[in-house]
């Protein structure tokens, strides 16, 4: 196998035009991270007449924004009722009613500046992969429709007919998701976010980050940018110790195989709605095809440095299990991404100081809460009004011994990786 990014390799929108850093430049907002969440941003302050510049440290797009499933997902990762709890009944539920409408936000942009994505609006299908399972997306289903939500749970030979599983023992299906390749979305909010004047400079790596008067002097290894705001939009990928964003999450990976362009009936059996699914494993497993036929299986946990057989092997375990019609599949590239993760699995939104303000740790949810969050950055910084953000801004305290949780997470990924192969597991 390749280790590719097949996003990358397919995506019809091409890396917009960008130079490195190489002289002082003074904008209105300067945004550290040119992954969605900073690109929306961008976008949505160029709207309202707000310069910006965006400051990425590598391309555009070759990080978790544009290495994800590309699951255009409503809602966090927690139930709706669950987050209300957790958060309080005021604040979970503007969490729960802005990031419910956050998948019609990002088709919105796709839709406005034509990004060539392969967007679809179908839906997702959350798969029950035991009886236990079925118990837990019960609930989900009650919760979702007490909020009014556009869900459907799915049993029996229904199921089989939108998976083409017969291992699936019921399925939710919420209406007001999709899928992306994402890499072609991000690149599309860049292309947008240029034609409208934002400045983006790419290889240029933040090295610090200090007061000047009353505003912010942003520095990187071959120039300067002098603004009067500032966004912290690097997340899983922050670089350096020049911010303490990276005390708000702990880094989690997410991998994922592709297999070649598949034909016939058997193939055609697989998601023909064109829905992306997951499983409710613990350690989950994501099931997704591509415009020209691909079965694309993906896990918690690094792909990076690990035999290629043992990635062939888990791939072969997942597809046999759920899809035996295939036969033997021909798996063609693997590649990974990185996440932030949070101990709660709730974002962390906040403004270490006046005019800096920074999210970090999505756990998994990028797509549709960058897209949102960029556009709440904006409303805030041109505004002061935090209606468009899921959460008001905080002061969340460090999260502790984070080597130490995310090396848990991987070896219990691995371990549970490796009783699939073995059979153990399933």
């Amino acid at each position: 196998m390749l280790e590719q990014c097949l996003w990358q390799l397919t995506s019809a929108e091409t890396p917009p035009e960008s130079q490195r850093l190489n002289s002082r430049v003074q904008t209105q907002v300067c945004i550290i991270g040119g992954g969605i969440t900073g690109l929306s941003t961008a976008v949505h302050l160029q709207e309202m007449g707000i310069a910006s510049c965006i400051l990425e440290a590598d391309e555009v797009a070759t990080g978790g924004s544009g290495r994800n499933v590309g699951l255009v997902n409503a809602g966090m990762w927690l139930p709706p009722e669950d987050i209300c709890t957790r958060l309080g009944a005021e604040r979970g539920e503007r969490a729960n009613r802005l990031l419910g409408n956050a998948p019609a936000l990002v088709f919105e942009l796709i839709e406005r500046y034509a990004i060539a994505c392969e967007a679809r609006r179908e839906g997702t299908l959350h798969l029950a992969h035991n009886q236990r399972g079925v118990k837990a997306l019960q609930q989900r289903f009650e919760q979702f429709s007490r909020q009014g939500a556009p869900v459907e749970l799915f049993k029996g030979v229904e199921v089989d007919a939108l998976t083409g599983s017969s291992q699936i023992p019921a399925a939710l299906l919420d209406r007001r998701a999709g899928t992306i390749n994402p890499c072609a979305y991000t690149r599309g909010l860049a292309r947008a976010a240029v034609s409208l004047g934002a400045q983006l400079f790419c290889h240029s790596p933040v090295t610090a980050l200090t007061r000047d008067g009353d505003g912010w002097l942003v520095s990187t290894p071959t120039g300067q940018v002098k603004a009067g705001q500032v966004v912290l939009a690097s997340n899983a990928y922050t670089q350096g110790d020049w911010s303490d964003l990276s005390q708000h999450f702990f880094s989690g990976y997410y991998y994922q195989v592709a297999s070649t362009p598949l034909e016939g009936d058997a193939a055609a059996s697989i998601l023909p709605g064109g829905q992306g699914a997951w499983d409710t494993r613990t350690v989950l497993s994501s099931i997704r095809r591509d415009e020209a036929g691909r079965l694309i299986l993906g896990s918690l946990g690094s792909g990076e440095r690990k035999p290629e057989a043992l990635l062939r092997c888990w791939a072969d375990r997942i597809q046999k299990h759920y899809f035996p019609q295939l036969g033997t599949v021909d798996w063609q590239m693997h590649w990974t991404g990185r996440m932030g993760f949070t101990p709660d699995h709730v974002m962390r939104i906040y403004e270490p100081a006046p005019g800096l303000i920074a999210a970090s740790g999505y756990n998994g949810r990028g797509n549709t809460t960058g897209t949102l969050m960029g556009k709440g950055f904006a409303h805030w910084l041109a505004e002061g009004n935090d209606a468009w953000l899921p959460l008001p801004l905080s002061r969340p305290q460090p999260i502790k011994q984070r080597g130490l949780r995310s090396l848990a997470y991987e070896t219990g990924f691995s371990l549970y990786h490796a009783g699939q192969c073995l059979r153990v597991l399933i």
